[in-house]
């Protein structure tokens, strides 16, 4: 199996490429864009040295899925699937902020709640609370989208006095991100699940308000499954969890949270060959549909070129 770590394409009416931690950007024409989501993978900001086969694959056609099912709530950037890692969509111009929705307190939140703090992100958290127990209602909890490094907890009073996005856009993204993640709740819910916690990003374009990047992806998001979920919490019990945080739990207990000094433990194959197990595996709880692994494996960059460059020329 291959892991596609780095791409490099010339497209017809491409102006650049933004590399990301996991995705590469290609902006075309200044109308569109087509990003391919890579094998790459971070955890703590820091995208680790070996990539994950089909992982890519995986989280495109998740996010693809959950874009159509939720084109209703709120316009998406998405126009096309060309090709199993990749997405050509609207280019946008991207909100500086990311809008992230937590249903249960997990993950960061809890860390920071473990540590003493009652508020998060301008938002008061209940006393008397412990690791993953519902939120009487979901809270949006904001972060910076930074441009390097790590992105930073920021209040919505902090956003709309900074300039960062106006009071009426800033209203709007949070009744959008409330609806998205009600949506994306009755959605796990069907699937026996349960949507912890998430993040979206939106840009705008002509005006108008779109959804852009990926959705409800393991990467962007925790799930637990649900059943269980009440006698385990009972019981003081860790919730069995589908998220990208088994490769984090991994890191830390090898002595690795990407601070500064610390080195990253020896990514094996086996661990390589796990992790993509734990992708395929998630794919297929989240959709309910199987995985199909990609054909056409034997030169994957040449197999996104041509796929992607007809889609493009079509749009022409």
């Amino acid at each position: 199996m291959k892991a596609v770590v780095r791409t490099n394409f010339s497209f017809p009416k491409q102006k650049s490429l933004y590399v990301g931690k996991v995705r590469d950007v290609y902006n075309i024409d200044d109308k569109y864009m087509a990003m391919v989501v890579s094998d790459r993978i971070s955890a703590f900001d820091v995208v680790l040295p070996k990539g994950i086969p089909y992982k890519g694959q995986v989280l495109n056609q998740i996010a693809s899925q959950f874009l159509d099912a939720t084109a209703d709530i709120v316009p998406n950037w998405k126009l096309a699937t060309p090709d199993p890692m990749v997405t050509v969509g609207l280019k946008c111009e991207g909100f500086k902020v990311e809008m992230i929705v937590r249903g249960y307190l997990a993950g960061s939140a809890w860390r920071e709640y473990k540590a003493g703090a009652r508020t998060l992100c301008g938002v008061s958290l209940p006393e008397g609370m412990i690791e993953n127990q519902k939120f009487p209602t979901p809270i949006v909890t904001p972060t910076t989208k930074a441009e390097e490094g790590h992105d930073e907890n920021i209040s919505r009073e902090e956003i709309i006095r900074t300039g960062l996005v106006s009071q009426e856009d800033y209203d709007q993204l949070e009744k959008y991100a409330l609806a998205l993640f009600q949506r994306g709740t009755e959605m796990a819910a069907a699937k026996g699940l349960i949507l912890v916690d998430t993040k979206y990003e939106f840009g705008k374009r002509d005006g108008k308000i779109y959804l852009i990047d990926e959705i409800h992806t393991p990467d962007s998001s925790r799930y637990f499954y649900a059943e269980g979920y009440e006698e385990r919490q009972a019981r003081g019990e860790r919730q069995r969890q589908l998220s990208k945080e088994f490769v984090r739990e991994w890191l830390m207990e090898n002595g690795f949270q990407g601070k500064e000094g610390q080195k990253v433990p020896e990514m094996t194959d086996e661990i390589v060959n796990s992790i993509t197990e734990r992708y395929i595996e998630l794919y297929e709880h989240i959709t309910g549909t199987k995985f199909i692994k990609a054909e056409d494996c034997t030169d994957i960059e040449a197999r996104i070129e041509k796929n992607v460059t007809n889609c493009l020329n079509s749009l022409a």
